[in-house]
Formats: C-alpha cells, structure tokens, sequence
C-alpha cells in the first residue's frame, strides 16, 4: 500500500468521524419534526452562509468545470458567471418565500404552493422535482466520488467499492442529524473545498511554468487551429480558434447528434440559456427548504454577495479556469503535445470525451513529491462532491414526510413518527440513486440532465406565490407542464423515449433546454392565467400578496430605482452571460493576433468574463443589499402557526382567505 493511500484512510477517517459526530449531536438535539426538516428555524447565520454555498456549487465547479474548460476553451469558461445567476436567483425568490413560510409555519415549498394555489398536483409536482434532484443527480455525485477514489488510489479501491462506501457515511449523517447536522458538516466542506480548488489551480500553474507561460502558450495556441470545434468562420466576428471565440450569436443548427455546429456549441443564446438552467438552483425545493430554516433572511444576502458572487466566482473563474487551461499544455490533449506547445507530459491524453478524469489526475500528479497533499486534495473533491448530495437527500426525505406520509397517509403523525418516515425515505432514495450509478449509467446521466432545466420550471410558478398574484393555479400547473415536457423532449432522454424519431437533436438553434422549457412553460402559463381569472381565487391569492408588501417588499422609495435595476439586469443578462458576449472575443486583442497584442496579458473572452464577474458582483449587492431584497424586514410579524416546536398543535385561528384545506395550526407539528 503506498504512503499516499495511507494519507487518503487517514484523511478519510478523520472526515468521517467528523461527520458522524455531528450528525449524533444535531439528532439529539433535533425533538420535533421542525428540529429535524428546517432546524427549528434558527439555523445560524454563518451555517447558513456555508451550507447554501458548498451545496450550490460543490458538485459541479470542483470536477466537472476545470474539464469543461479543457475541452470547450474559454468559450465554456462562462459557466463561471454562474456565481452570480445562482445567487440572482435567490435574491428574487428566497426572502420572500421565507417570509410566507415563517408567517404560515410551511417547512416545505410543496406546502407552500398547494395552499397558494389550492392544488394539491402541484404539492406533488414540486415532490417530482426534488426526486429527480436527489435520485439522479445524487447518482451522478456518489458515482463521480467512486471514480475520484478509484483513480486516486491507482485502482486499489474499485469505483463501485468506493462509491458505496462513501455513501454508507453519507447516508448516516443525514439521516440522523437533519439539516442542522448538513449544515454543521457543510463547515468543513466549503473550507475543503475552496482550498482544494485553489491548490489545484496553484499546481496547474506551476507545472506550465507561471501565469505568463500559460498565457503565451495559450496565444500560441489561438494562432492554430487545433481544438475539438474547429473555427468559428467569421461568426464571432473573425476566422478565431473556437476554444476562444464565441461561435456567433446563435446558429440554427438541428442539435448536437443531428447536426454539430461550426466552431463550437457555446454561441451567446446557448451561454444564456445555459444559465437559465443555472437559474434552477436556487429555484430547487432543496434551497427553499433551507430559506425555511433560517430565523432571518439576514443571512441571504451575505451568502449571496460575498460568498458565492464574490469568492466563489473569483475561485471558479481564476484557479478552475487555469486547470482547465494549463491541462491543455500538460500532455492531456494529443494533438497540442503533437504540435509541440506542451510544456511537460505531466497529464494522460483525457481528449475524446475524457476530460471527466482531469482533476483526479491533477491530484495524481503530486503524488511522488507530496502523497499528503494528493490524499488531502481527493478528500477535498469527495466532500465537494457530497455536500450537493446531502442537502439533496435530505430535503427528498422532508418533502416524503411531510407532503406524503403527513398530508395523505397519516395526517396525525407525531414528530418521532415523521422523522422516523422521512429517514427510511432517505435510504430508499440514496439506495435508488446508487443502484443507478451501478447498473444503469446512461440512464443516470439522461436523467441527472433533466436536474436543473427542469427546476427551472418552477419559476413562473414561484413567481406567482412571491410576486405576481394574476397567475392562476391553471396557468401555473399548465405552464410547468409544457415546461418540462419541452425540456424533455430537447434533451438526449427525448430521443431515448420516442426511439429517435424526433427531428430534432439535444439543444436545436443552440438553445439550452431550460430556454425551450421557459419558452413554452411562459406561453401557455400566461395564455391560460389571462383565461382563467376568477375573482375568488384572486382575492385568495391577493391575501398573501398583501402581506408581502407589507413585510417583504423591495425598498422603494422611488419606483425608478426598482425599473433602474432590473434594466441594469437585462445589460448584465445580455453582455455578461448573453449574445453580447461575442464582443468578448476580441474587444480586448483578437484571439489569433498574439500575445502582445492582448490588453491584459489573456484571451480577450477570459478578460471579458472576469470583467462582467466584477459587475456582477456589484449588482447582487445593489440588489441584495442596496434594494433590501435579501436582508431582514424592518418590520415584525409573528407566525399564524401555534408553535413550531409544540406537540399536538391545536388547530389556530385562520384569517380570512388565508390558507385553503390546510388549518395552519396543524403545520406545528
């Protein structure tokens, strides 16, 4: 057994004692069923902060960008701009939702919108929707785990051996100690998690030799044409080596396994309705779920401006992207090694859809001088990879118990009875999610595809309960229907399903699929609200709305400043992440004219991503704090529920119009 294994169970150990230690002492401490599913609506604050921010952005910016960025270039390298869309959700939809939470005791969003709406299909919608969050996805998550320990470990510990064990932990902190023992353990993870990101962003650079070296290699580079997509032919403004151009505005290309498109997939309209989809974070029962468990919304905001717009994204957009770049020149494609711009054979050939294993070899690559360091830096991917999991699983379980076994099954269910429920619901689901990453792998990856696209979905339907009383309970479920059978059917699951006989490929025209969805999902859901309005059913809704205004709403006083920001959302939207961004390729020297010819010593598009992260960063906090949109309401309210840590829960007194077939004292148990 070599020293670095020796580290990796030592290391291991070490996190797994830590997580079940907590995981013990947030259950002792978790009596009731609030306790457990929202943390008796007094998480912390910097819990908060750190549990939001690890599960958001763990699973997908530590193993899955820098490889991105290897493969697509910095045309990909957008993604990073998903710092700032993922808390832009949550400026819009969080605080409020935690204010009607904390007014009407629901722990759950499926509770929150079948009392809005009056529709309990919309109650079990929502559920869907967390499912397919924490069976697939998680799925995704334990397998790429499995993979990282199997390729550290040099195949001493099998993939499968390796995910399952992990996931027997995992399943052991979650269950017994709710969100609050997520959000403890979540402490550790995002401390792990940034560092590892950075070391490895660190180590990339050192063995290309320095950020100038990368940087003139990669001038090099831009002057070929070597690069999977081949070159943009003049639609992102020039002849440009499509790892470092935008390929156009957007082509009218059938979809990728119908029709490739020229110089590369990530035109402006596919990079902004990639970012829809990285709109459904926030929008995820997951994340509504841990709103609920905050005792303010003082917290939103600085999770939103400075953990995630501000230090996730400059970790993404910096260290990841320099990974992702530096590999290019460590041996890991081919055909630069073969044109001789590689600086060392430090990485395997990962080209031809390999590029997954890019970090795990990063890590690998320390080995001999420092085996510690490669044992620290895999646990630092495994805990990444396993807080998105956890938060996943656990808010699967809440919703199972409350929306299902509470609400139909046994709507007297005592607080032992629904904890006991919903752990059983998590290991049924981790025991699904696994079972898939074993047997079945193309099914996982069709339907951990369908995650975010389709949480995003859910907007319009969010939007309804927190800000627009004119959506209907008809618009909303008509709307998300169309939404997500739009998605379906544009991603590879709708060619799977109809036996490829669909005319069309994944993500046709370089639309995103969570762009076809909100498309029809927006259509129907307005042409059905406008047909369905009745005067009962508003006043209803008017009622919550009401109370929003008074206890929720955006600092105004002018209106002006309110149209002002959201203009200034529409310019970020389009030249940050959208169509404008094809400036980028050049506005700051042309990819192809040399390194002295770069204004600031990078490729133009990477300058101008890090220019518009900036701006971002200054927008979330114009709305966050400056609108007030994320932080505490000046005003008081008391909860309508009788008492959330209660027993029995008596049914209370009911406003009129407020609450539908639910008595909302009946929700404190």
């Amino acid at each position: 057994m070599s020293d670095k294994i020796v580290w990796l169970f030592i290391f291991l150990i070490l996190y797994w004692g830590y997580c079940i230690f907590w995981g013990a002492r947030c259950g002792f401490r978790a009596p009731t069923a609030s306790d457990y599913f929202v943390a008796g609506r007094k998480l912390p604050v910097w819990l908060f902060v750190m549990g939001v921010t690890t599960a958001a952005f763990g699973g997908w910016s530590f193993i899955g960008h820098p490889g991105l960025v290897f493969r697509d270039g910095f045309s990909y390298g957008f993604a990073a701009i998903g710092a700032i869309a993922i808390p832009l959700s949550g400026v819009v939809l969080l605080k409020r939702q935690w204010a009607l939470s904390k007014r009407f005791g629901y722990m759950t969003p499926g509770e929150l919108l079948a009392d809005y709406y009056g529709s309990e299909a919309l109650r079990l919608i929502v559920l869907a929707v967390a499912l397919l969050f924490a069976i697939p996805f998680t799925g995704l998550l334990l397998g790429g785990s499995g993979f990282l320990i199997g390729v550290v470990t040099d195949g001493y510990v099998s993939r499968d051996v390796a995910m399952w064990g992990l996931a027997l932990v995992l399943v052991v902190y979650v269950t017994a100690g709710g969100i609050a023992g997520i959000a403890n353990v979540a402490v550790l993870q995002g401390i792990l998690m940034a560092m590892g990101m950075i070391v490895l962003g660190l180590i990339a650079l050192d063995h290309v030799g320095g950020f100038e070296i990368l940087n003139r290699k990669l001038a090099d580079l831009a002057a070929t044409r070597i690069g999977g997509w081949g070159t943009t032919r003049g639609l992102g403004g020039g002849d440009y080596n499509g790892l470092f151009a935008l390929s156009g505005v957007a082509q009218w290309t059938a979809g990728l396994g119908k029709e490739a498109p020229v110089g590369g997939l990530w035109t402006g309209v596919m990079c902004l309705s990639f970012l829809f989809a990285l709109l459904g974070v926030m929008a995820a029962p997951t994340f509504s779920i841990w709103a609920f468990s905050s005792a303010t919304p003082r917290p939103f905001a600085a999770q939103q401006v400075w953990a995630s717009a501000a230090a996730v994204g400059a970790i993404v957009l910096i260290f990841s992207s320099i990974q992702g770049a530096g590999a290019l020149f460590l041996g890991a494609n081919e055909a630069v090694t073969d044109a001789g711009l590689a600086v060392a054979q430090v990485l395997p050939d990962l080209s031809d859809g390999k590029q997954a294993a890019l970090v795990p070899y990063y890590i690998n690559s320390v080995t001999e001088a420092l085996p510690w360091l490669a044992a620290l830096l895999a646990v630092c991917g495994l805990v990444a990879m396993q807080a998105t999991g956890a938060v996943h699983l656990a808010a699967s379980g809440t919703m199972l118990s409350r929306d299902v076994f509470r609400r139909f099954l046994k709507p007297g269910a005592s607080h032992r009875g629904q904890k006991l429920f919903a752990r059983i619901a998590i290991l049924v689901v981790a025991g699904l999610a696994l079972s898939l990453a074993t047997y079945d792998r193309d099914a996982l990856i069709q339907l951990g595809a369908l995650a975010l696209p389709v949480a995003f979905q859910l907007w319009p339907t969010l939007l309804g309960a927190t800000w627009f009383p004119w959506i209907t309970r008809q618009g909303a479920l008509y709307g998300l229907g169309a939404g997500v059978l739009a998605v379906i059917l544009t991603e590879s699951i709708g060619q799977t399903l109809t036996g490829g006989t669909l005319p069309w490929g994944r993500w046709p025209w370089t639309i995103h699929s969570a762009g076809w969805g909100m498309f029809f999902n927006l259509l129907v859901c307005v042409v059905a609200s406008a047909m369905s309005q009745e005067r009962t059913g508003r006043a209803h809704r008017q009622k919550f709305h009401d109370f929003l205004q008074d206890h929720a709403a955006p600092r105004s006083e002018r209106r002006g400043v309110r149209t002002f920001a959201w203009i200034l959302v529409v310019v970020w939207l389009f030249f940050g992440a959208g169509p404008g961004g094809v400036i980028g390729n050049y506005l700051f020297g042309a990819p192809d004219a040399g390194y002295d010819a770069w204004d600031f010593a990078m490729p133009s598009l990477w300058a101008w991503r890090i220019l518009w992260w900036g701006a971002g960063v200054i927008l979330i906090w114009f709305l966050a704090y400056g609108l007030e949109m994320s932080t505490a309401p000046k005003k008081s309210f008391a909860s309508l529920s009788e008492d959330i840590h209660g027993g029995a829960g008596r049914p209370s007194p009911t406003p009129s119009g407020f609450g539908t077939a639910r008595r909302l004292g009946s929700l404190s148990r």
